[in-house]
């Protein structure tokens, strides 16, 4: 994806790193990067908005569930074979076959395209309450 505008860090790049970001898994030099990125790109910013939602729904939702220790440890396998694999330099595809069901009583409304992006923007570090009632 990209927002058509030149940017220091490419638009790509911001969402290919996007829930580093969100789970503060990458270095300060790194978020400061992809912080102005978000100032200067109202798409990547809406993006990232999104995801923080969904990411609080889950948590919200979910945080009390107990991981069940085969999913675990096939999860944990599958991502030292990934990180073995990149630094073989082998090209991976990784396939995830998976279903996640959210129920939401209330949501706040997305914004229809053309409406103003500022207004339902959402700011790097600000809190999305993803339960607000619907307009």
């Amino acid at each position: 994806m990209s927002c058509g505008d030149p940017h220091d860090t490419e638009c790509g790049e911001v969402l290919d790193h996007l829930y580093e970001f969100l789970d503060n898994e990458m270095a300060e030099g790194d978020c400061a990067k992809l912080r102005v990125h978000f100032e200067e790109c109202s798409p990547c910013l809406k993006q990232y908005g999104l995801e923080q939602a969904i990411k609080a729904l889950i948590k919200r939702s979910c945080g009390c569930d107990d991981t069940p220790a085969d999913l675990r440890s096939k999860v944990l396998a599958r991502i030292d074979s990934i990180r073995a694999g990149q630094r073989s330099g082998e090209q991976l595809v990784v396939a995830v076959d998976t279903t996640v069901e959210l129920h939401v009583e209330t949501a706040r409304p997305v914004p229809a395209a053309g409406e103003a992006a500022e207004e339902s923007a959402v700011r790097p570090g600000a809190t999305v309450e993803a339960g607000a009632p619907a307009e």
